[in-house]
Order: C-alpha cells, then structure tokens, then sequence
C-alpha cells in the first residue's frame, strides 16, 4: 500500500499548507516597508493568540534559545530562584539558570507527575527572584496548573517573577497570561501555530520589562530590550528568517479565519485561538478513551493530562521503541518514543496544530494494527475496541 508520512510528534509538528506557500513566496528583504508592515502585524496577532496586552518579542532561535533569553535578562548571578521540574524540559531550566550562576532551588518530582502547591509555598522564600516552570511537560503528557502557581505567588504576596516555558501549551492549553499574572509566556514556531522550526516568541510583562533594567547577566543576541526597541519600529535587531515570518502570517491568519462570521469574513484570532485549542483537546481525549478501551495505561495523572500530546505505557515486559518503530514501518507515521529515564516504557502521540478528526481515527486505527503486528501481551484486544472508545467520546463532544 502506498505510505504517507505523518508526523504525530510533539514538534515538529505538521506544516500548515497555506504557511508553505507564503514560505515560497516570502523574498521581501528584512528592512524595507513591506515587511515591516508584515512583521508588525504578525507582532500584534501573536499578541491575541497569546492573550495578553504585553510586548511581545520574536526570536530566530528554538524554543530553548527563548528559555534561555528568559533566564539571561531577568536573573543576576546569585540570584535565588525556584525551578519546577517534572520532566525532560523541567531538567533544562534547572541546567540553564545554573549555568547563569543563580542558586536554583529545585522542586523536583517524578517524570508522570505534577506538583503540589503546599510543596511550592514551603520552597519560596523571601529572596526568590523568579519562578521557572512548564506550562505542559511535552516528555511525560503531564499539564500543570499554572493558573493554580500563579495564584499562590499572588496569595504570598511574592515578588518572584513567574516565566512560564508553553513551547507545546500554547495552541492547546487554555492559558490566560494578563488575568492570571504570568510575566513571560514562551511560544515556538514548531507548535501549534504549524510552521517550521526557527522562530521563538516571548510575552514579557511590565514588571519584568522593569526587572531587566536592575540584572546584569550578559546577553547580547538575546537581549530582549534590544528587541523591543526595534519591533516598536516594525524590525528585529538581527536578520530574522523572514519566509518563517511570512509563514507565521499566514498560520495566524488561519487560525483566526477558523471563526469567520458573514460580519467578519477575516475571523477573530483569540475565538480561533479557543477553537485551535478545543480541537487538541478533543483529540487527545479520543485517543486516551481508545488507548484505555485498548488495555493500555496512561502515563500522566487522571485531571492533569496534557492536550498537547498522550503518553501512553508499553504493556510491562515491552520496549516502546519496538511500538514507535512500528508505526513507521508499517505506516510512515512518526510518535516517539520516551525520553531521558522513560526512554524504552512509554510512546507519545500529539495534537498540537494542524490536527483534526480524521487524523485521529488513523492513527488510532494504526495502533490496533500495530498492537496486532508486534503481538503486545494485551489479552482482551480485539479490533475495533479503541476506534469505538474514539468515535463514542467524539460524538458526546460534538453533540
């Protein structure tokens, strides 16, 4: 049979047809009027689909160079911070704030797992300047309550910043950064707004705007004042990759055209940005209900599953590497594997972007065959199982 590549990795994730043709379209030089009337647009939709009235700030790196931009404007060495870390990517705000030279108290817990609040409130202390923690941790399915931190830091009357890493939880989470007082909310272009990987983007609240002119970590290409000044004028300090620009034009205007009315024929970008994100959370509830329906275990934790990517276990006794090279075999299709200490135990199949119903239903009809194929120990499977767990919840979600 013919195969089609798919990817249902957490990013990169599939490339929005419409951003490709801007993509190919895109030779505008990066200091001309053109495309400083396109980059200021595209500044002020990435405001609306992040939700916030804050300045936001694009960078020509991945997601880690936003993460670390975060650190590197808003700490001093020895400043005491707090990091959260649950994960893969919890890890990497504990490597980066120490490389930094901060003193990183850590509240570390077990991959598949979130965090508690009472251990949060016990571990700040006057002197914590900041606040370091994933919105979704991508390596384990696990979404924590940012809303819930957010509020704590508020209650304690803290003067900790909070920077929130949403690489995968914009475009799938509901997150509200002005109303719950987050003061840098991190996005990437490989996400959810489905365009290569390149661009970073960073919303960066008043107070932390304020907090960089007292730190003096060294920086440079990512210094983020810098950045500002000139996106006030429609440029970038430095060359930006301009045909991801035109691309995240192009993606932002989909996104917002999802809620077109007859009286708004263009759409609204913050109903579209809801409707991107009810979409991923929709898919990943039919693919829990069909792994589960299957005699698979889930990884994350009932109420804080992620909608940005389901991590399912390998039955005990089997390498999850024999699933996910499966997949790919058989199908073209591409989840991964686990990461770091889960490498082997689990798979994970994403939602982020440029996913829909009927994506879903192949590759959950893809896991029953290679459920079948590589012969996992599930007693009770047979086919159809998870395809009507999946086509059940979608009905009861649309009704």
């Amino acid at each position: 049979m013919i195969r089609k590549t798919r990817l249902f990795t957490p990013g990169p994730t599939p490339l929005l047809p419409a951003a490709q043709f801007a993509m190919a379209a895109a030779d505008t030089h990066h200091r001309t009027p053109e495309f400083r009337a396109l980059y200021t647009r595209v500044l002020s939709q990435l405001k609306d689909f992040i939700c916030t009235k804050s300045d936001v700030v694009v960078l020509s790196s991945s997601g880690t160079g936003a993460m670390e931009a975060s650190v590197s404007n808003l700490t001093s060495p020895g400043d005491r911070v707090l990091v959260l870390s649950a994960g893969k990517f919890g890890e990497r705000w504990s490597a980066l704030v120490k490389n930094f030279g901060c003193h990183a108290d850590v509240i570390e817990v077990p991959y598949g797992q979130t965090f508690n609040l009472d251990q949060i409130k016990a571990a700040l202390k006057l002197e914590t300047r900041a606040v370091f923690v994933q919105a979704t941790e991508s390596s384990t399915g696990v979404r924590h309550d940012i809303e819930a931190i957010a509020n704590l830091l508020k209650a304690e009357s803290s003067e900790a910043l909070l920077i929130v890493d949403a690489i995968t939880g914009l475009g799938t989470t509901h997150l509200d950064m002005d109303a719950w007082g987050i003061d840098v909310l991190i996005g990437g272009s490989q996400k959810a707004v489905m365009i290569p990987p390149g661009l970073s983007y960073l919303a960066v609240s008043d107070r932390a705007w304020d907090r960089m002119e007292a730190t003096y970590n060294p920086r440079y290409y990512f210094d983020l004042r810098k950045e500002r000044k000139n996106a006030a004028k429609g440029e970038s300090a430095y060359t930006l990759p301009v045909a991801l620009i035109a691309a995240l034009g192009a993606s932002l205007n989909y996104i917002a055209a999802q809620a077109a009315t007859p009286e708004n024929p263009e759409g609204h970008l913050a109903e579209g940005r809801k409707m991107l994100i009810d979409n991923a959370i929709t898919c990943a509830a039919m693919t829990r209900a069909a792994a589960t329906a299957l005699g698979l275990k889930l990884f994350a934790p009932a109420g804080h599953e992620a909608a940005a990517t389901t991590a399912i276990l390998a039955p005990e006794g089997t390498d999850s590497g024999v699933i996910v090279k499966a997949f790919k075999s058989q199908f073209a299709a591409i989840v991964t594997d686990g990461q770091a200490e889960m490498k082997g135990h689990l798979f994970r199949i994403a939602h982020i972007g440029f996913f829909d119903y009927m994506d879903t239903i192949a590759i959950i009809g893809a896991l029953e065959q290679v459920i079948a194929s590589t012969k996992l120990p599930l007693p009770n499977f047979t086919f159809g199982q998870g395809l009507i767990a999946a086509q059940t919840l979608y009905a009861e979600h649309t009704k």
